[in-house]
């Protein structure tokens, strides 16, 4: 049996890519899923190919058709909203710190 390598994530990276994958969501391309709707049968390699990121769900009905389900776009720009604010406050709060341990350094050599 082979251990798997994992790379352990920061903190910073995790919301980097949360934050890209709900810019994918938001801003991302249909495209794709609907050339889906168009192909009769598709092959795994087509399937493959296909850009499907924002796709939530696909169903194929018993008399036939298509029906494929997206992910709300204006729910994620709403996430993005409040993760950019989170990430505001998260660096008004470093400030803040860095000027308290500023002064406090500043009243030990005084």
């Amino acid at each position: 049996m082979t251990k798997k390598k994992t790379r352990k994530r920061t903190a910073a990276q995790l919301r980097e890519e949360v934050t890209e994958g709900y810019r994918r969501l938001a801003l991302g391309s249909s495209n794709d899923a609907l050339k889906l709707l168009f192909l009769e049968e598709p092959t795994g390699e087509e399937l493959a190919g296909l850009d499907l990121f924002n796709v939530s769900d696909i169903k194929r009905p018993k008399n036939g058709g298509m029906e494929i389900k997206f992910f709300d776009r204006c729910q994620a720009l709403t996430r993005l909203e409040a993760m950019s604010q989170a990430a505001e406050g998260m660096d008004g709060a470093k400030h803040f710190y860095d000027a308290l341990q500023s002064s406090v350094e500043k009243a030990k050599y005084e």
